[in-house]
């Protein structure tokens, strides 16, 4: 028998975002932890707004399992919240929606790294140079807490999680990684585990991440998770019409899905800094400013690949990101 220490995680029901919960369960196993050999387990819900006092319990179901490579003999087990009688609780996005395995996901989690209310490049008084050499840049005048994204790149990685790049983003102190994931839940799953091993890792540091849309405010970008999406047939037979019939569809369903892509988005969608307005809906090949920018690649390939939807926020639930996009993508049924 092998002890070993499980980290459950879960969301909880605070609004209009969730937040990321957990707790170590040591069990002793003569395999490591899986899906087969974990046990269910309860928590105090009324403590996290999912439940009330006098009936307290809720159930947390694995869902998925990681190594967690900060933590000796460590699992990383994330989890679904159900109501006592083992149904998804009202919280739940991720039960919400079937994990279709030809759609492909990849997000792009900006965050800001701040210290003291301020993101870490700023003076305590006022603010630094103006942004444009702070993307993808090098050097101390332009870059700032490298060290501490590369040891959650290499975290992430070493947990298994298919992140696949990281960035320096437009703001000093802001930065972005991608993760993907082949089924409308994995690269989901991937965003909320590594969000989770971001938050663990300021806390090492005295940092703390800043999700917010817009972090700071006046004539500097806002942070966002673009989700660039498709399906097999998007990728394998496309053509420029059933990506028109895609466009349309997100465009009637546009309120809809801003409703779902985070709180405090109208700071950030303002028409500026690379960002359509939030009550406008606009599509282009290559256009950044734009809700729905069609990559060239795809284009230059005979209309064969992926859109990338630039509304979600950072703070979004990318488990409804994803309904939201599986559900409008898959109305092409209807009329094709």
């Amino acid at each position: 028998m092998e002890t070993y220490k499980c980290e459950y995680i879960w969301l909880d029901g605070y609004q209009p975002e969730a937040n990321l919960r957990s707790k170590t369960k040591i069990v002793q196993l003569n395999h490591p932890p899986s899906l087969e050999n974990l046990s269910l387990w309860s928590y105090d819900g009324s403590s996290t707004k999912q439940a009330e006092g006098s009936s307290s319990d809720c159930v947390l179901k694995p869902v998925k399992v990681y190594n967690d490579a900060g933590r000796k003999n460590g699992y990383l087990v994330l989890c679904e919240v159900l109501n006592p009688d083992l149904t998804p609780h009202s919280s739940n996005h991720r039960a919400s929606y079937e994990n279709i395995k030809d759609f492909w996901f990849g997000f792009e989690q900006e965050y800001v790294i701040t210290k003291n209310g301020k993101p870490l490049g700023f003076p305590q008084e006022g603010f630094p140079a103006p942004q444009g050499q702070y993307y993808c840049g090098i050097g101390t005048e332009n870059v700032v807490a490298r060290d501490f994204v590369e040891e959650h790149l290499e975290l992430c990685l070493d947990c298994g999680l298919n992140i696949t790049g990281i960035n320096a983003e437009v703001m000093v102190g802001q930065w972005e990684y991608q993760l993907l994931g082949k089924g409308s839940k994995d690269a989901a799953d991937d965003l909320y585990v590594s969000r989770y091993l971001l938050y663990r890792m300021a806390e090492k540091h005295g940092l703390k991440i800043e999700l917010h849309p817009k972090p700071v405010k006046g004539d500097w970008n806002g942070s966002g998770m673009h989700a660039n999406f498709s399906n097999e047939r998007m990728r394998t037979e496309g053509g420029a019409d059933y990506f028109e019939m895609i466009i349309n569809n997100l465009k009637d369903n546009h309120a809809e899905h801003i409703a779902h892509y985070g709180s405090m988005n109208n700071e950030r969608l303002t028409g500026l800094h690379e960002t359509q307005a939030i009550d406008r809906f606009s599509y282009g090949v290559s256009d950044r400013g734009a809700s729905i920018r069609i990559p060239l690649t795809t284009v230059e390939n005979e209309w064969k690949g992926y859109l990338e939807d630039r509304r979600p926020a950072s703070n979004a639930c990318p488990y409804q990101i994803a309904a939201k996009i599986t559900n409008t993508v898959s109305m092409d049924t209807l009329v094709s």
